[in-house]
């Protein structure tokens, strides 16, 4: 990885480093693998210093380590360890996990909210899916939807799902916290609308990046536009709300006219059939927008009929100003093109050939997938990017509807707890990892990994109080590393805020 996140000018002295490291005959850090692999690289980085020169010694170290190296893993205690981590991901979580802080915002079923882990300290943004109001909007299958999208989905450039709970009123979804704005803000509220340039090449590439890997998921978005664009505190963005979105049956093309009027593709306007291009001109008309500070078929403020706005999209050509660039101007009428089957994005190269384009020439897709390009905007740590709590409009109370056995049915299929990435993550972030992940000396197995050793009484930390205060229920005891879970525990809470 650290090869190829490496500039195309220094690659090559970065490839002989790793040769002489890892694959010289006299290197004491040299790794075993066939001699023929060796001489491949050294062939191939003196022709060509291409990315991929170490993929067959990657293959070849993988299928040595998931041999005897791995059965050897799953006897040691360091897979005791990663036991005891297994068991503290899932236990149960409710509202008492977190502590709730104000209002950020507004979603389609209910108020979206800052909290925090109480554990760990770490900050998120808790969607909040009023029980009432899906059932009164029959939005039952479009909430689960979305819950289990954002949990399939691990990006750096898409919002990811952390915890999924309920309370006796909501369905919760907590999620990476964006303290930075959404991009229709930046846009019109920071000055003269739109953006430089180098703004306009770092968003699209990561919004890019987001599809690309949405798409690999076989997921199409369909509700690209700035207010779904997020920033966090250092200047990236992800993609958020995903509402809309939809997994696509392979080798099927889905229909259904849904997005947001002066972002649908004609194609979806005409409720035609479609995989993954109505993304591809929602980014066509993200990068118009950056760059114009208005939408491609709809000048700012204009008051335009929803049928006016589809004929435009269907009919008309858009028009640049001197703020494009030629590339600028190039990617916005590929992306832009009426005809699906001729748009960029929408052929065999999908959004490799969207990366490729000429508008992305200064932008290293592989340093930005790893999230070491710098942004060209940080937030201001002082400002806030969101409405004045009095300024966000309270939600009514919902009357004449009751919930059922049937709604508790399909609560159970949401309310799933921690995911493992985002989970795993947290605990790396905030340290807690650390303190857990202690052995014994000269690395021996420690007590609490000791299956002949009777537990420890567990002491009443922090986490103990979280995790069990309101499931007594729950027992450990019997695992297969006995107590080590609550002795884990423990350790953890001595980091704890």
């Amino acid at each position: 990885e650290d090869y190829e996140v490496t500039p195309d000018e220094k690659r090559k002295s970065r490839g002989e480093q790793i040769i002489k490291t890892f694959l010289s005959k006299q290197s004491p850090q040299r790794v075993d693998i066939a001699e023929v692999f060796a001489e491949r690289c050294r062939e191939n980085l003196e022709l060509s210093p291409c990315k991929e020169i170490f993929s067959e010694c990657r293959k070849a170290a993988h299928e040595y380590l998931s041999g005897a190296p791995f059965a050897d893993y799953q006897n040691s205690m360091y897979f005791d360890r990663f036991l005891q981590w297994k068991m503290l991901e899932r236990q149960p979580i409710t509202k008492d996990t977190f502590r709730q802080y104000r209002v950020l915002g507004k979603g389609g079923f209910g108020e979206v909210c800052a909290c925090q882990v109480r554990a760990t300290g770490k900050m998120y943004a808790c969607k909040k899916l009023e029980k009432k109001r899906i059932k009164k909007r029959k939005g039952e299958s479009m909430a689960l939807n979305e819950k289990q999208i954002l949990e399939k989905v691990n990006s750096r450039f898409v919002v990811s799902l952390a915890y999924a709970y309920e309370t006796k009123d909501a369905l919760c979804l907590v999620l990476t916290i964006m303290n930075g704005g959404d991009l229709k803000f930046h846009i019109y509220n920071m000055g003269t609308p739109g953006f430089e340039k180098d703004r306009v090449q770092f968003y699209a590439a990561q919004i890019c990046c987001g599809l690309e890997h949405l798409h690999r998921e076989s997921i199409v978005y369909r509700d690209l536009k700035p207010e779904n664009i997020l920033l966090d505190d250092n200047g990236h963005i992800r993609i958020s709300d995903l509402g809309l979105a939809i997994k696509v049956p392979d080798g099927e093309n889905i229909r259904g006219r849904v997005g947001t009027v002066g972002y649908m593709a004609p194609e979806v306007i005409n409720n035609e059939k479609y995989a993954m291009s109505p993304d591809w001109w929602g980014l066509g008309c993200l990068v118009y927008e950056m760059t114009a500070g208005r939408l491609p078929f709809r000048a700012r403020k204009e008051r335009v009929k929803r049928e006016e706005v589809e004929r435009r999209v269907q009919e008309e050509e858009e028009e640049y100003n001197d703020k494009f660039t030629e590339d600028a101007k190039a990617i916005c009428r590929m992306l832009l093109t009426k005809d699906p089957k001729q748009r960029l994005g929408c052929n065999v190269d999908r959004a490799v050939g969207v990366k490729a384009h000429s508008f992305f020439k200064n932008i290293n897709f592989k340093r930005m997938e790893a999230g070491i390009v710098e942004p060209p905007f940080v937030p201001d740590p002082r400002a806030v990017y969101c409405k004045d709590v009095l300024d966000i409009e309270q939600f009514s109370t919902v009357k004449g509807v009751n919930l059922d056995q049937t709604d508790n049915d399909f609560y159970s299929k949401f309310a799933t707890g921690s995911v493992s990435i985002p989970w795993q993550n947290e605990m790396i972030e905030t340290e807690c990892f650390r303190d857990l992940n202690v052995f014994g000396p000269q690395g021996t197995r420690p007590p609490d990994l000791d299956c002949n050793q009777p537990p420890e009484p567990p002491r009443r930390s922090l986490l103990d109080r979280i995790f069990r205060r309101h499931h007594p229920e729950v027992s450990i005891s019997n695992s297969r590393v006995q107590s080590s879970s609550v002795n884990s525990v423990d350790s953890m809470s001595n980091s704890a805020p």
